[in-house]
């Protein structure tokens, strides 16, 4: 009963605290898509490179490419995701829609999305997502490029959100 209990807890957890988005929603709409890419200066740099190098290392272990760190447009709306959770106070993939249509407007082919809270080290979020099925996917999807938008909130918790594409 207890590790039933323990099992719960950490996939309810994980459900909670860490989320992914792949090409899923109808991008036919007509939508602003238009983004300051001064933004990018909110992103903790250090650790997205530190978050993509684990990323790249899982990658490079069973065959794939390595990503390249986008730090214009896909980083631009990766911080503005990232300012929208901490607004809301929760993880979500809200408007992946828009994000996805835009960098494909820019030339991507597809686009993933994960997106995590409350963990303290790059480590720690990249273990999360590769334990988790959907996450594991998307991490190792066929993709070229990531951004990120990864800071802190006024509580001094990261929230984190990493896009994946393929150009």
């Amino acid at each position: 009963m207890k590790t039933k209990l323990h099992g719960l807890i950490v996939l309810t957890m994980l459900v909670v605290f860490a989320s992914c988005s792949k090409d899923e929603i109808n991008e036919n709409d007509a939508i602003n898509q238009e983004i300051d890419l001064s933004i990018v200066v909110k992103n903790d740099v250090q650790m997205s490179q530190d978050i993509l190098d684990l990323v790249n290392d899982h990658r490079q272990s069973i065959g794939l490419n390595t990503l390249v760190m986008d730090q214009a447009y896909a980083s631009a709306y990766a911080v503005d995701h990232t300012d929208y959770m901490i607004e809301l106070s929760q993880i979500n993939h809200d408007n992946f829609h828009i994000r996805s249509k835009a960098l494909k407007d820019r030339g991507a082919v597809r686009v993933g999305e994960n997106v995590a809270y409350g963990y303290d080290d790059a480590e720690s979020v990249v273990n999360s997502w590769l334990n988790s099925p959907a996450h594991k996917e998307v991490i190792e999807g066929n993709y070229t490029h990531s951004g990120f938008g990864v800071f802190k909130n006024d509580k001094n918790r990261y929230f984190f959100t990493q896009l994946f594409y393929l150009k």
